[in-house]
């Protein structure tokens, strides 16, 4: 597609860099988006891991400018059922599998389309590789300047893996335990992991002593859970699926 792309296009896969699967996908948006900027999240996401993609891409996506376009793909349901859509939230377009993976970066999208057009995908599509075939070729359409609605239909997106309820979706290098439940009002109550009392929402790790339990908002903008100079992944002997819950103090 000839023009100049008007945005800046995030890769974030589980792909890995060992094979050339990121490389023909730079190559589709390059060849289709002419002049586009790509920038790599990360292709470390654990492998077929929808929630730990969702964590990845949800701390990083907030800090980019308006009019980026994100594309995630952590799809192990590819060629299924699922549908590949583009979704507008926070001024950002986000473009992938609605599999969950943009639940927590776009917990109130204002639209989701299914990419269903022809000029959002390629002339074939490969079932096992809609990464080059279809996210990629959206992506670029949409670094263009065509609007997110001319892919398809409006959708309601699923949520996570896992069922109903809160849970944690990413255990961090201290052991602290990174959960989906989005701060906002409910940043008072009292939080609860694994049906452990852990206490109310604080400020940060110096409002209790060393060894103890704390929960608080992360800088990603959902509840934690950490132990002052320790883990709390072990403490409480708990990991990435453990319920979590904040009720009123």
């Amino acid at each position: 597609m000839a023009g100049v792309a008007l945005a800046l296009v995030t890769l974030t896969t589980d792909f890995g860099t060992a094979d050339g699967y990121v490389g023909a996908m730079k190559g589709i948006l390059h060849r289709r988006a002419p002049g586009v900027v790509v920038v790599d999240i990360s292709h470390e996401v654990p492998r077929h891991d929808v929630a730990a993609g969702a964590f990845c891409l949800a701390t990083a996506a907030p800090w980019f400018p308006p009019g980026t376009v994100h594309v995630a793909v952590v799809d192990p349901g590819v060629g299924g059922r699922r549908k590949g859509v583009v979704v507008a939230a926070r001024g950002q377009l986000f473009v992938g599998p609605d599999n969950g993976i943009f639940s927590l970066v776009a917990p109130e999208p204002s639209a989701a389309h299914e990419i269903a057009a022809a000029e959002f995908r390629a002339e074939l599509v490969s079932p096992t590789f809609h990464g080059r075939d279809l996210f990629a070729v959206a992506a670029a359409r949409l670094a263009a300047g065509a609007a997110p609605e001319l892919a398809g239909p409006p959708v309601r997106l699923a949520g996570l893996p896992g069922g109903a309820g809160h849970r944690v979706v990413h255990v961090d290098v201290f052991g602290n335990l990174v959960t989906d439940i989005i701060a906002g009002e409910r940043a008072s109550g009292r939080v609860r992991v694994a049906g452990r009392d852990v206490g109310p929402v604080r400020r940060t790790f110096e409002d209790v002593a060393r060894g103890e339990l704390v929960a608080y908002v992360g800088s990603g903008g959902t509840v934690e859970v950490a132990v002052r100079e320790g883990s709390a992944a072990e403490l409480l002997g708990v990991g990435r699926g453990a319920p979590a819950e904040i009720a009123p103090p």
